[in-house]
């Protein structure tokens, strides 16, 4: 009780002295929601008067390795432009943003004060108390600055937790121009046919969920995942298995069904593709690889009985989020940093060309990391843009912004399209497809607790593709495989809870660590200390 008075009479005083936006909620372990900590819901863009944040402040900063030298000169540029008297020492540190959920949900407290994050991370960091919930003011300030797709992504329920980085986390289509004729780039079909007449591969990662959607978003299907205000996932609305459904997987068999087909989004032109299905991260190296023979646009259509359907995608964004800070004052100077680098400054900073701009000093002409911005003024700035962002911002008028996602949806949907090139293509066999993949999903609400708290072992092993899991006993922290698996040194794995990707270990001990592969050829069974994360290969007796 007396720290939260402390806190509570620490949060007023910042709220009576900084009439600003950049303030959210802090809070200690025993109080998550206090009161905000400052905001001014009438005037968002208004900042606080030289002397009320002064002060340097010690913080680390986790984004991708390739901007880690761009943040850190932003951070500088803030000291040095800010009114505040606001000096931050930043450690700018190399966490991607697959990993800093797993490792902020590890331990808060040693993770980023700032960190950079894949939107679909959102809940599971809300439930584990890693993010700051935005006040009134710092809300405002993120409904004002973003375009409507990333809103979505930055909020639970009602409350926003998160600032907008990104709106460029969706794919489209790149093609080369020796293969493909121009005419037939709004085609499925005539795509696919020009492919297997060249003997060159379509390259579309089907066999991943986040692509498979697309095909049953160009329909006007939809699933949501429904959650409460502290990110709880409570119910699903998903019409996959409909009869719009049934023409979403008619179209998905024309190129699954293909000799052309690749399941990939790498971008590998150089080895054989004349089309790949990918997005922003890929753009350099494909102009690269096509050169003069480089072309870029949104998805085709396909038609199923007459009738012409434009291929749909997710639209994505990157995020920044910030620490829950004991310190209000911090707190407060905290969010007028992520309020900077997410203003159209450092947007087009981190947007600029990465073909043409290749040296990373922080400069807008130099340094781009290509992504595209989520804030609005940055976004319609011709600067703001490359021709991957182009076929994006065309691709966007066919796409659905991604909500917050169950972590097992991404196993259960991606089956779906084996199912559908293993089947014979009859109504019957597609039907059958989607019938599999609705109980699927409504398993994930009646699944017990043992099951939610077991940990399994999933990858290329047991005759399986990371598409089964395999059971584990436990004895204390010690979970040790029912199966041995016969391994090669080419066999990859991982540890996991739930059936689920959020919470699983790789190698070194990692949580989200890399894929684990055998030094030695042999049949092994596979034990876990769930205690310190080590997964250790057992040979068989």
């Amino acid at each position: 009780m007396k720290k939260f008075l402390a806190l509570l009479l620490a949060l007023t005083m910042v709220f009576c002295l900084v009439a600003c936006n950049n303030t959210g909620d802090g809070g200690e372990g025993d109080n998550p929601n206090p009161p905000p900590s400052g905001g001014d819901k009438d005037n968002p863009n208004q900042g606080g008067s030289t002397g009320e944040l002064a002060g340097t402040y010690d913080i680390v900063i986790w984004c991708p390795e390739n901007a880690v030298t761009l943040t850190q000169a932003q951070v500088e540029a803030f000291n040095k432009s800010n009114t505040m008297g606001i000096t931050f020492k930043a450690t700018v540190e190399p966490v991607s943003e697959a990993d800093a959920a797993t490792q902020m949900t590890t331990d808060v407290s040693a993770g980023g004060d700032l960190f950079f994050f894949a939107q679909d991370q959102l809940n599971r960091l809300i439930t584990a108390g890693a993010l700051m919930k935005l006040g009134q003011g710092a809300a405002d300030f993120v409904k004002n600055n973003n375009i409507a797709s990333s809103l979505v992504a930055a909020k639970a329920g009602d409350d926003f937790y998160a600032y907008p980085l990104t709106a460029d986390n969706g794919y489209f289509m790149y093609y080369d121009k020796s293969v493909i004729p121009e005419e037939d780039i709004d085609s499925l079909e005539k795509l696919v046919a020009d492919c297997e007449a060249a003997g060159k591969n379509f390259s579309f990662e089907l066999e991943n969920a986040w692509y498979t959607a697309s095909f049953f978003f160009a329909v006007g299907c939809h699933s949501e995942w429904v959650t409460d205000n502290d990110g709880n996932f409570i119910s699903i609305d998903d019409d996959f298995n409909s009869d719009k459904g049934l023409i979403a997987a008619k179209g998905l068999r024309k190129i699954v069904s293909s000799k052309s087909y690749v399941n990939s989004s790498n971008a590998d032109f150089s080895s054989g593709s004349a089309v790949v299905v990918t997005g922003v991260w890929n753009y350099g190296t494909i102009k690269d690889q096509l050169g003069d023979n480089f072309g870029v646009t949104d998805l085709p259509s396909f038609e199923v009985d007459g009738q012409s359907y434009h291929i749909g995608s997710y639209a994505g964004c990157k995020l920044l989020g910030l620490k829950p800070q004991e310190d209000a004052k911090k707190g407060a100077a905290i969010n007028q940093l992520a309020q900077y680098l997410t203003g159209k400054e450092c947007s087009l900073q981190r947007a600029a060309d990465p073909v043409k701009d290749k040296t990373p000093d922080g400069s807008a002409e130099n340094g781009g990391l290509g992504w595209g911005p989520s804030n609005l003024e940055a976004r319609n700035d011709p600067a703001g843009s490359n021709p991957a962002l182009v076929a994006l911002e065309e691709q966007n008028k066919y796409s659905v912004s991604q909500p917050n996602i169950h972590g097992s949806w991404w196993d259960i949907a991606k089956v779906i399209a084996t199912d559908v090139k293993e089947s014979d293509g009859s109504d019957t066999a597609l039907k059958a497809a989607l019938q599999k993949y609705e109980e699927s999903i409504q398993a994930v609400f009646t699944m017990s607790d043992d099951v939610k708290n077991a940990w399994t072992v999933i990858g290329n092993i047991g005759g399986s593709n990371w598409d089964v899991d395999f059971e584990m006993t436990a004895d204390g922290d010690i979970w040790t495989s029912k199966d041995a698996f016969e391994m090669t040194t080419d066999s990859e794995f991982k540890v996991r809870q739930g059936k689920s990707w959020d919470v699983n270990y790789g190698a070194n001990a990692t949580l989200g660590g890399d894929n684990i592969k055998p030094e030695a050829a042999g049949t092994y069974k596979v034990q876990l200390n769930a205690a310190t994360g080590e997964v250790t290969l057992i040979p068989a007796e």
